[in-house]
């Protein structure tokens, strides 16, 4: 048995194999609608051969985008978009994941081929929200504090935008709390120095995150598994780091989430990262042996020994590729072949199939 793709069951939902697609933005959308070039960019990596293939980071409320042209699931309509995707997901034997975001206090930004800047009024961006009125960085607008009213509403919105993705026919949501985003940044003293019940010690900053994961899994199917992205650590003294974030786990398997899904860093600008072939896997292995959850591991995970290795050696449940599957949607297949792993070709495409393939 090659361990890279065994199959994987959690709840009711059964994966092929333990690799995962990345949540990757595409920055195609026009009023947050999945179209052509989402189908064709998700439907390839599900032909490829993932066990599962997540949408990229669709935020929950218009103000909650990274850019103007984010996907988005705040209304029915963006909901009724994605179900060709999903479904041609599904037919491909691949389990279609959303992942459900808020940007905060980085919202409103122009596309990164443009430059990733601050977007003004005139140019179509928007005031951020964000825990505390803290800019990520001297370029970036002071976001809004947000106040009870603005908490009470990031709720709904997760919960609306979590019954919209089952109604959208998604088996999997993932809560993305990593990057600097808002849900990050209510967990990190570096972005949350609120004074309320939502910020100052370790139990107040955790306590939005934890709500939101409540109120997802309220309406939630049981039978379908809640991950959560988090950064495990913002890489810098005197902020959130590994063991803050084992304890969030430990809270959030009580919760109901199933898998942590393991990035680190994108809250300060200052951070100095070392980023290198699995410089992340560490914070999955810690976090599957000391909270006791399953785990993804993300970062830089670019062979098929390699990622082999990740889930035979107990450090992660699955892997996360995403640069990867950019440069070769059919990643799997070959990785397959690499490690000599039985694994089945679409029918179309067996004639290219390797002689010597399982």
């Amino acid at each position: 048995m090659t361990e890279l793709f065994s199959h994987l069951t959690i709840r009711d939902v059964s994966f092929r194999n333990r690799i995962f697609v990345s949540p990757m933005c595409q920055y195609s959308s026009q009023d947050g609608l999945p179209n052509n070039w989402h189908l064709v960019h998700l439907g390839s990596r599900a032909v490829g051969g993932a066990g599962l293939v997540m949408v990229e980071a669709s935020a929950v409320s218009p103000e909650g985008r990274i850019t103007p042209a984010d996907t988005g699931i705040w209304n029915d309509e963006q909901a009724e978009a994605f179900l060709p995707i999903t479904g041609f997901i599904r037919e491909q034997g691949s389990v279609a994941a959303i992942q459900l975001a808020h940007a905060g206090r980085k919202a409103g930004s122009s596309l990164p081929w443009t430059g990733g800047r601050p977007l003004s009024a005139k140019e179509g961006g928007w005031t951020p929200i964000g825990p505390s009125p803290l800019p990520f960085n001297q370029d970036f607008t002071p976001p809004k504090e947000m106040n009870a009213a603005d908490i009470e509403q990031l709720i709904r919105n997760f919960q609306d935008a979590a019954q919209r993705s089952h109604h959208a026919g998604f088996d999997v949501i993932e809560l993305h709390m990593a990057h600097g985003y808002l849900l990050h940044e209510f967990l990190s003293p570096l972005s949350n120095q609120r004074k309320d019940g939502y910020g100052g010690d370790f139990e107040g900053r955790i306590r939005l995150p934890l709500e939101i994961v409540q109120a997802v899994r309220e309406v939630w199917p049981h039978g379908k598994p809640l991950f959560v992205r988090i950064s495990a650590t913002d890489w810098l003294d005197d902020a959130w780091d590994i063991e803050q974030s084992v304890e969030l786990a430990l809270r959030m398997k009580e919760m109901g989430v199933d898998l942590i899904d393991c990035s680190s860093g994108g809250n300060s600008p200052h951070a100095r990262i070392p980023v290198g072939p699995g410089f992340q896997v560490v914070f999955a292995e810690t976090l599957r042996k000391k909270a006791k959850i399953a785990t993804g591991a993300v970062g830089l995970i670019v062979n098929p020994k390699q990622a082999q290795d990740i889930i035979s050696h107990g450090q992660a449940d699955a892997v996360f590729i995403a640069r990867e599957m950019l440069r070769n949607p059919y990643w799997p297949l070959h990785a397959a072949h690499a490690l000599h792993a039985k694994t089945a070709w679409p029918k179309q495409y067996e004639r290219a199939k390797p002689l010597d393939a399982e």
